[in-house]
């Protein structure tokens, strides 16, 4: 079976296409849990695999580095060489890497079968949204990118309850092990449902492209996961950062210049790609560093356990999902058009920020306004700037706009959970009493804390830095997505 882009344009519609989207959100869902549902295992792992606070942060950014740098030449390969086969690809090798994560004994094993769920992650993320582009018409995909995007919000949310749930009965291998039915039953389903689609045209690999890419955009990644721990300053942060811009400068020459280009620079010349780049980037700045903020919040400071916090911050997911689902914020969308849907969006989005760092000295019922204020505010601007990133690029070279997609949603969360979270310990080191002066997290200084009354200006330091990194995140939400709705309005006009 085969869909082209000249099918598309012209209307055709596949009777399945919103079971092949099941397919593709079924997919995508175990690619976003496993992104935040190692957090709450990191006690675990310590204990049973005597882990280090190295070995658990690898752990954790060894599945990001490898993602983040494959997601351009993934999209570029699904292009190339069949989407359908890319998912498929993509879907035994993340769950080869879940089977030996799940029966790792040593941190190493860990960390290597982490890596490899990060390959199968790329092209996971790429072929997923290319898929929807090409068995979706113009009329019904904006639900159809609204729906993909709920199913992010959702892991993303749910990752944590999920995995306090299954640590609550089984052995921490099991977090990874239930991702095995879930692929197996992806596999079959993509096999049989998911038709193939490439780009006819059908050019040879750009090898160099995709090494330049990849190496790049993994060591920027790394100097920025690096930074809150070692010092922006530091050799180990400085040298990875100067080399990975260098390839990446590097990659935009190259691609500038050969005739059959893994990424067509000329993309960039397109202002309403530039706005909906930009607003991917700005907005997943903020929200990814102030959802961080949100968890220390809830646990630090509330004194929630992981699994409390996941059902206190639901109601965000919860919303994403019902004005998704129940085509609500598709009607929005057709209604406002993109640029303004992506201004109400991020104010909305910024407003709910705002409230939630409120919420240290007041009820639930703060949170939960601030919370269903950032779920509407997602659910109208997220496929509205995907819709522009992919709306921007050839139907025939969608893995690659997926991937440029990714790329930036996974560098832009990255950058926000990084600078956001020093924001908040550069506020929370200058309040810190005198008696626990120079400590460098919250556990520290209250363990150097003599009286109560240093231990409740200890946590009240921490609150104050929590609630500045969230009023940061908030104020680059908004101006990145007022500077993103303006570069589409101009692009419009």
């Amino acid at each position: 079976m085969s869909v082209t882009a000249d099918a598309t344009r012209a209307g055709a519609r596949l009777p399945t296409r919103w079971l092949i989207l099941g397919v593709i959100c079924l997919a995508q869902l175990t690619v976003v849990l496993d992104n935040t549902v190692l957090n709450v295992a990191v006690p675990s792992l310590t204990r049973e695999l005597d882990a280090t606070t190295s070995d658990v942060q690898w752990m954790i950014n060894a599945y990001s580095l490898v993602q983040s740098g494959l997601l351009l030449a993934g999209g570029s390969a699904a292009d190339r060489y069949g989407r359908r086969k890319m998912l498929l690809a993509g879907l035994a090798l993340f769950g080869v890497g879940s089977l030996a994560a799940g029966l790792s004994t040593s941190t190493g094993e860990l960390i290597a079968a982490r890596a490899g769920m990060g390959v199968g992650g790329a092209l996971l993320l790429t072929t997923t949204l290319a898929v929807v582009m090409q068995v979706f018409d113009a009329e019904e995909r904006l639900r159809a990118i609204g729906i993909w995007a709920a199913v992010n919000a959702l892991g993303f949310a749910a990752g944590p309850l999920i995995g306090g749930v299954v640590l609550g009965h089984f052995h921490w291998g099991a977090i990874f092990l239930i991702n095995i039915p879930v692929v197996l039953l992806g596999l079959v389903a993509a096999w049989t449902l998911v038709p193939e689609s490439r780009n006819p045209e059908g050019h040879r690999p750009d090898l160099l492209g995709a090494l330049l890419s990849t190496v790049g955009m993994a060591a920027v990644v790394f100097a920025v996961v690096s930074g809150p721990e070692h010092g922006w300053g530091a050799g180990r942060v400085l040298l990875p950062a100067l080399g990975g811009v260098l390839a990446l400068g590097a990659f935009a020459l190259w691609e500038s210049r050969i005739p059959h280009p893994m990424l067509d620079m000329g993309f960039f010349r397109d202002r309403r790609f530039v706005g909906a780049v930009v607003g991917v980037v700005l907005i997943t700045f903020g929200s990814a560093g102030a959802l961080f903020l949100l968890s220390q919040q809830l646990q630090f400071v509330r004194g929630y356990s992981p699994l409390e916090a996941g059902l206190r911050t639901a109601p965000f997911a919860l919303t994403v999902v019902a004005l998704n689902f129940t085509g609500v914020s598709t009607r929005l969308l057709r209604r406002l058009r993109l640029p303004l849907a992506v201004a109400v969006g991020v104010g909305l989005l910024a407003a709910g920020f705002a409230v939630v760092a409120a919420f240290a000295s007041d009820g639930y019922g703060v949170l939960l306004l601030g919370l269903v204020l950032m779920g509407t505010g997602c659910a109208l601007a997220n496929p509205a700037i995907a819709e522009a990133v992919m709306g921007a690029i050839p139907p025939e070279k969608a893995g690659a706009g997926a991937g440029v997609d990714g790329t930036m949603a996974e560098l832009g969360g990255s950058l926000g959970v990084a600078v956001l979270g020093a924001v908040m310990n550069s506020r929370f080191t200058a309040l810190l009493p005198a008696a626990v002066t120079g400590a460098a997290s919250l556990p520290t200084a209250l363990a150097g804390a003599r009286t109560g009354a240093d231990r409740a200006a200890v946590v009240d330091a921490f609150a104050s830095g929590v609630r500045t990194g969230q009023l940061a995140g908030a104020a680059v939400v908004l101006l990145g997505g007022c500077a993103s709705a303006w570069l589409l309005r101009r692009a419009e006009r």
